[in-house]
């Protein structure tokens, strides 16, 4: 006979035995349910921008303590230098040169002074192209597009590549405003025209995307949140800015308006996440975070250069590690590390077959390999140990055509106007400061060879010889400019210096490197040479032969007191004696000190005129 208690206890064990069982269900059922993903891209943001990723001046919690829950790659690369490339990669898992997309649209027009023609490209991302959208969308799950779109106008929206919802993003690259009310050539953008005066575009955007998460909670969705920040134009809320103007600077970046937007896009990061944490849906979310090409680190615009991308080589719009290493960051719950970090290089095309594979969906064959086993804890990707780009245009931030291949530790840039070629060690040579290429001439030839098989596997679009083109061309006053930025480079080291502040030719540490100019005359005569030329102490004493039309100027380098402060100086006369195209070669005849100078400029002014 059961007494009392023991009929308490039977009970109590049947509930146990009922709650155990329905809770093993619901976990069963939770192990069916592919995970959510969502996708941030951020726009021009920079390698070095992110506190977690070295910035002494930026302030991004957020994304730091993702960082933290999550794995941090240190050698995530970029598709393209440049938007609408990438974009098109991170969709498709294609290299941007297979679909024909190799610049930001619309790209830049040829001009006269371009030395190549650009190539024909797309407008747009090809609708037969199978997006991560379509895959995941036939697999149940709700998507959605919120931000920058950048890949076609009519007829090629979002919503004809897999997104059921789409906001805020149409064929523009940027906005006129980042606050209320947000247009470009006077357009509204979709789904945003109800917004009030002054609302800030990245709060925006991430409040959509918060209404979507909600919305769909208890089914499989695919958000994906792409930023108009932290592109130019530049606007941060004033009261951030006001912050960071009174702030102490500490390492490269100090620009607080940029600052500002950082602050902001990190905020709408931690917004999404605190959603995610609130449904209970952080532990079966893959979360990606990255960049679609480094940050700007050139004049373009007010308030601009956005950053600075040291250590790393120059940024948006350039080959250099600065204009394609991006941060990457990617948290999945117990099955990614916290705290984590891989040095495998990895790029935008990999994000298609991972999110492919993590969702347990069938895709087709992409260009890109999944990194899940690098989530795992490998060190590398077995399937493959070289990236390739292809960008067959100038950029507006003045990079040039050029391709680029990276293999193991080594990248190798050649560039298309006279086919230069430059080999670095990016891992030792963080910053690209030595080119080996006269070192390693084997390396060179090997790894050059494979970037023209891949080129001609992919049958790539090419830039051809412009019939447009006119080199440096004399003034109406008879004045002849030439700047370093137009100035052909011969040799290993010298190089052209973009950077803010610079502006020059510069690392200039071999004597057996030189420089040319071409240039046009029209109306000919006598001339005189003027130079801004700068020199730290202890590197004068070059001696320096200029040369055009069978005539030679030699100098000897002044010291200025700092390689950037530059100092103009008159240094010889030379007549040309007829109209046409000319050269004029710079080249060191000695090199007493560790460089020969920085030249920002060389003038031929005409004498009597």
């Amino acid at each position: 006979m059961i007494d009392g208690r023991c009929k308490v206890v039977a009970l109590w064990a049947m509930c146990a035995i009922a709650w155990l069982l329905s809770t093993t269900a619901v976990l069963a059922a939770d192990a069916t349910r592919p995970p959510n993903v969502v996708l941030i891209v951020i726009d021009d943001l920079g390698w070095a921008d992110l506190a977690c990723y070295g910035s002494r001046y930026h302030r991004t919690p957020n994304l730091d303590r993702l960082a933290a829950q999550g794995m941090r790659f240190t050698y995530a690369y970029a598709a393209c230098p440049v938007c609408s490339p990438t974009r098109a990669a991170i969709m498709t898992g294609k290299y941007p040169a297979r679909l024909r997309v190799t610049d930001w649209i619309p790209g830049l027009d040829v001009t006269q002074n371009r030395r190549l023609a650009r190539p024909d490209f797309r407008q747009e991302l090809p609708l037969e192209e199978t997006t991560i959208a379509e895959v995941l969308r036939d697999g149940g799950y709700a998507t959605a597009a919120i931000g920058k779109w950048h890949l076609g106008g009519d007829g090629f929206e979002p919503t004809r590549q897999g997104f059921s919802l789409a906001k805020g993003g149409n064929a523009a690259g940027g906005v006129q405003s980042h606050f209320a009310p947000y247009l470009r050539d006077n357009r509204t953008f979709p789904g945003l025209e109800d917004s009030p005066a002054g609302e800030y575009l990245a709060d925006r955007l991430t409040a959509e995307a918060e209404r979507f998460i909600d919305d769909n909670k208890d089914r499989p969705f695919f958000l994906y949140l792409s930023h108009y920040s932290v592109h130019t134009p530049l606007n941060g809320k004033s009261e951030l800015v006001e912050r960071y103007r009174a702030a102490p600077v500490g390492g490269l970046q100090a620009n607080p308006v940029y600052a500002a937007m950082m602050e902001s896009m990190d905020d709408s990061v931690g917004r999404v996440m605190q959603k995610l944490d609130a449904l209970k849906l952080a532990d079966n979310t893959l979360f990606v975070f990255t960049s679609d090409n480094g940050g700007l680190a050139t004049t373009e615009g007010p308030k601009t250069p956005a950053t600075n991308n040291g250590p790393l080589r120059e940024g948006k719009g350039y080959l250099y590690e600065g204009g394609i290493r991006v941060p990457l960051i990617v948290r999945w719950p117990a099955k990614v590390k916290a705290g984590s970090t891989c040095a495998a290089a990895t790029s935008s095309y990999d994000l298609f077959p991972t999110i492919a594979q993590v969702c347990r969906r069938p895709a087709p064959p992409t260009d890109g390999v999944s990194i899940r086993p690098l989530l795992a804890g490998a060190s590398e990707v077995p399937e493959r140990d070289t990236l390739y780009w292809h960008y067959p245009h100038y950029s507006p931030q003045g990079g040039k055509p050029g391709g680029a291949i990276r293999q193991g530790e080594f990248k190798l840039i050649e560039f298309y106007e006279q086919g230069r070629r430059e080999l670095f060690n990016v891992v030792r040579d963080v910053s690209e400061s030595t080119n080996l290429a006269d070192v390693e001439p084997e390396r060179v030839e090997r790894m050059a060879a494979l970037l023209a098989d891949w080129r001609k596997q992919l049958d790539v679009q090419m830039p051809g010889p412009n019939p447009q083109f006119v080199p440096d061309a004399q003034a109406a006053d008879g004045t002849i400019t030439l700047p370093a930025k137009t100035a052909d480079l011969h040799g290993v080291m010298v190089r052209y210096e973009p950077l803010p502040h610079k502006n020059t030719i510069g690392f200039w540490v071999r004597a057996d490197d030189w420089i040319s100019w071409g240039f046009r005359v029209a109306t000919p005569g006598e001339f005189r040479i003027e130079i801004l030329q700068g020199c730290g102490t202890g590197s004068g004493g070059s001696q320096v032969e200029f040369s055009v039309a069978g005539q030679s100027v030699v100098t000897t380098v002044e010291e200025t007191g700092g390689f950037q402060k530059f100092v103009a100086r008159e240094i010889g006369k030379i007549k040309i004696a007829r109209p046409g195209d000319y050269t004029l070669s710079v080249k060191p005849k000695t090199k007493p000190g560790a460089a020969v100078m920085d030249l920002r400029q060389v003038r031929i002014v005409p004498i009597n005129r």
